[in-house]
């Protein structure tokens, strides 16, 4: 199947009850989506077994590549359970959390997690209930904590629990996590989300264990990830921004510039970023989105970022199908603005400290805009020359070859990557021979067409990007 996108940010979808069919899965991949996201906070082994079969099968016949997200848990802070059901709690009063596993009543409740005690003091602030309820820390010790309820509401058993502002002496991989880490990588998954980063040693902790296997993609939903997000972006292969958890722990007026920033600083580094949450959240339940929220999708759109991401939308929403279609226009009609172009040259990243591949696929951007190349075709075998290449944020679409599977499915969530699975080639002559034909089959260029191609010598060395090749088709 000639199948290829006419747009270069691409759509991440998570999967669930309204989408885990063969035939829903295959129509979503049809209607634009270039990875699905498997949620670990839901379903279980046979429901995950089950949908990654069905998604390889898709590939199969549809001969592309199609990249699969893993979606740890995390932590999950909850408070207990309540002794006659939910409680409400006033604005001034006091209210006690605590290790007592009683079941808890208006004047306490249960909080099971002692990390939490260790890192309060007087002042803090905890957050329930997804920021609905807020409490201030009057007294503590290593086993409670006295609070005041600063604003008030209807509390019920197991809601979440958030303090913003604290590094919390907790790994990002739980017991369930690393459960599912074995999972997921035994079924050949090409990226995992870690959820609940804090700082660079997260990624390194689920690096040793991960290792080549996948790659890791760090959720920036916690303001302690903000503090050291350059190092964070650094340890990373991707990232995403978690926008929903992220603004339940910060002012949501602050949100926007965050994102804006870590758009920005993943594309100076050359690191593929998503932005994800309520993206098109009211078509859980609507056949068209509200025109907030097409804005939304377009502004991460024109800020350059690589993907956008529905969750609930097309996972247990009621319009799937529509919520893909719908985003799959709007990022194309982005896109298809000249203003749009403009934009995206203007933000170009300066080189950070540029070697050799930097280099190369500077001459290449330049190139294409010279000469009105129609296809830039990059041969890798780890990704880094398509990455590179990708960062540059071209005017023509970058047709990526590779002999590795896994290296062509994991840059589905790139921009601008279009990725065919290729046997290896031996010297400049081939691979400019290669490239046309590929090009040409792949509907990227017609006879007469200029392309660019870039690559590494010697051939078969991962990370040694320093060929560029123009050709004429």
């Amino acid at each position: 199947m000639n199948l290829h996108r006419t747009r270069n940010a691409k759509i991440v979808a998570t999967l669930g009850p309204a989408s885990s069919e063969p035939d829903m899965m295959r129509r979503l991949f049809l209607a634009g989506v270039d990875v699905f996201r498997l949620n670990f906070s839901h379903g279980n082994a046979d429901d995950h077994r089950a949908r990654i079969a069905a998604l390889r099968e898709l590939e199969r016949e549809t001969a592309r590549p199609i990249g699969i997200l893993a979606d740890l848990q995390g932590p999950k802070l909850r408070v207990g359970v309540f002794a006659d059901g939910p409680v409400q709690l006033a604005a001034g009063q006091m209210f006690r959390l605590d290790l007592d596993a009683a079941p808890g009543s208006p004047q306490r409740v249960r909080m099971p997690h002692p990390e939490i005690f260790a890192v309060l003091t007087p002042g803090s602030e905890l957050l329930l209930d997804d920021g609905r309820l807020r409490l201030a820390v009057e007294r503590c010790g290593a086993d409670f904590a006295e609070t005041s309820v600063l604003v008030g509401g209807k509390l019920s058993a197991n809601k979440g629990v958030n303090v913003p502002g604290l590094v919390l002496p907790l790994t990002a991989l739980t017991a369930k996590d690393r459960s599912d880490l074995d999972f997921a990588l035994a079924h050949g998954v090409d990226w995992i989300a870690l959820s609940f980063v804090q700082r660079p040693e997260d990624i390194h902790e689920a690096r040793a264990i991960i290792g080549d296997k996948a790659a890791i993609m760090s959720k920036l939903e916690k303001p302690a990830a903000i503090a050291r997000l350059d190092e964070i972006v650094a340890a990373s292969d991707a990232v995403m921004v978690a926008r929903g958890d992220l603004g339940v722990e910060m002012p949501a007026e602050r949100v926007p510039a965050i994102q804006k920033r870590i758009v920005r600083i993943c594309r100076d580094m050359g690191k593929p970023v998503i932005v994800a949450t309520q993206m098109l959240e009211s078509m859980v339940d609507s056949p068209v989105p509200t025109r907030a929220e097409a804005s939304d999708v377009a502004t991460a759109i024109y800020d350059g970022a690589d993907a956008v991401m529905l969750s609930a939308e097309s996972a247990s929403g009621k319009y799937p199908l529509e919520a893909v279609s719908m985003m799959n226009r709007i990022v194309e009609q982005v896109e298809a603005d000249p203003a749009y172009r403009q934009v995206i040259n203007a933000s170009h990243p300066p080189e950070r400290q540029a070697d050799v591949a930097d280099a190369v696929c500077s001459a290449m951007r330049c190139a294409v805009s010279m000469l009105h190349a129609v296809a830039i075709v990059c041969y890798t075998r780890s990704g880094h020359t398509s990455l590179r290449a990708a960062r540059e944020r071209p005017e023509c679409p970058v047709l990526s070859l590779t002999p590795i599977v896994s290296t062509a499915r994991r840059l589905a969530v790139v921009w601008g990557i279009h990725s065919v699975q290729i046997d290896g080639v031996t010297d400049v002559n081939e691979m400019t021979a290669v490239a046309c034909e590929v090009a040409r089959r792949e509907g990227f260029a017609q006879s007469g067409q200029i392309i660019v191609a870039i690559a590494g010598m010697p051939f078969g060395r991962a990370g040694t990007t320093n060929v560029i090749r123009i050709a004429t088709v």
